[in-house]
């Protein structure tokens, strides 16, 4: 006997979305550790800090980290590090670029 209201299976879009969830690279986790520290492929932050080497995904994060951390050091935008403009000088090797919505069902 089931309940009033309640399906009794569940609809495609709900299947859609957890098979979704369960096969997606959101890049958080261990997996996802060196795409974010950045080490080997560029990693998902663009910017780096030059006095702290913090890595951060855009320059207004960018101010609003060295407003916190480097008050007393002015801030200036061409001092910045492009992370991926150094990652591109590498040679292409056999390495993936980092993708943040990459499908590990392939």
């Amino acid at each position: 006997m089931t309940g009033k209201a309640k399906p009794k299976k569940h609809t495609a879009k709900e299947i859609q979305a957890k098979v979704d969830a369960a096969l997606t690279n959101r890049g958080g986790g261990k997996a996802g550790l060196l795409d974010r520290i950045g080490v080997e492929k560029g990693g998902h932050a663009k910017w780096e800090c030059p006095h702290c080497k913090t890595t951060v995904p855009d320059v207004k994060s960018m101010q609003i980290h060295h407003d916190a951390r480097h008050p007393k050091i002015p801030f200036e935008e061409d001092k910045l590090v492009n992370r991926h403009a150094t990652a591109a000088a590498v040679p292409e090797s056999s390495k993936p670029r980092p993708g943040v919505r990459g499908s590990l069902k392939k």
